[in-house]
């Protein structure tokens, strides 16, 4: 069996990260490799959403080193970290009126140059996109004729057209139904499978429960716990974490995690 002698997709090195006089995380190590899917945990205010940002080298450290595939964003050639990595962010803009597919079409930006036009195998990548978020037939409608759910699968679809090697995700439920929710998921379980890197924030510890190969767990004063799954869900880290007490429910082979 050959071995993958191919860095982490994704590290941090001693990493710190503070908004305001907020500190999100300090001296924060670990890695993502081809094949994880880490979840972000923590309550509202703890910086989920402002420490995704830094991984996605969209915000400066206050201390240490993000490393994409092994190198900091800036070693690599601009604007080719976006070949590597894609972010979807907790919401989408539309300054623009524009049709779904070119929206989605905005995902092939990456990979044209200045005066380049979209491809047709870009456009079968975009419509194939569409079709994984449930959007077939969707190709024409105005952006803003969309409900919040479908706005939200055109923008995983737009990020899926990117296809990056690491994708990072603020909240990517928001505004889907349940069962959408689990389509989602379960489509990021399966690039994760296929050797992608996944790193998500999510308010539902019992999907987290369900979906995570790995979790970081914010205690909301720069404080955290990463490693696998199974070991960083407790009650005891949760209720901590979150400010309320939780009892474990065992249902099966799993765990589920409900307020006291």
């Amino acid at each position: 069996m050959k071995m993958d002698v191919r860095p982490p997709i994704l590290g941090a090195d001693r990493l710190s990260v503070e908004i305001g006089r907020h500190s999100v995380c300090r001296e924060l190590d670990f890695t993502l490799q081809p094949g994880d899917t880490l979840v972000i945990l923590g309550r509202n205010g703890a910086g989920k959403s402002t420490l995704l940002h830094t991984l996605a080298g969209l915000r400066e450290p206050l201390g240490g080193a993000v490393l994409l595939a092994g190198q900091p964003y800036g070693a690599w050639p601009r604007g080719h970290e976006a070949c590597l990595r894609g972010l979807l962010a907790q919401s989408q803009p539309d300054f623009f009126s524009a049709t779904v597919l070119e929206t989605a079409l905005v995902g092939r930006h990456p990979y044209l140059g200045r005066w380049d036009w979209e491809s047709p195998e870009d456009e079968a990548i975009a419509l194939d996109a569409l079709a994984q978020m449930g959007l077939e037939g969707f190709a024409e409608r105005q952006v803003p004729t969309l409900s919040g759910g479908e706005r939200q699968r055109l923008a995983i679809a737009a990020l899926l057209v990117q296809q990056p090697r690491l994708y990072l995700l603020d909240e990517p439920l928001s505004h889907l139904d349940l069962h959408h929710e689990i389509a989602v998921l379960e489509h990021f379980r399966g690039l994760a499978a296929s050797g992608s890197g996944v790193a998500m924030v999510l308010h539902d510890i019992n999907l987290a429960a369900r979906y995570a190969s790995h979790v970081l767990l914010l205690d909301g004063e720069g404080g955290h716990v990463f490693g696998p799954a199974r070991k960083v869900l407790t009650v005891e880290r949760l209720s901590a974490a979150f400010g309320h007490p939780l009892r474990a429910v065992i249902d099966g082979d799993s765990t589920l995690f409900v307020p006291v």
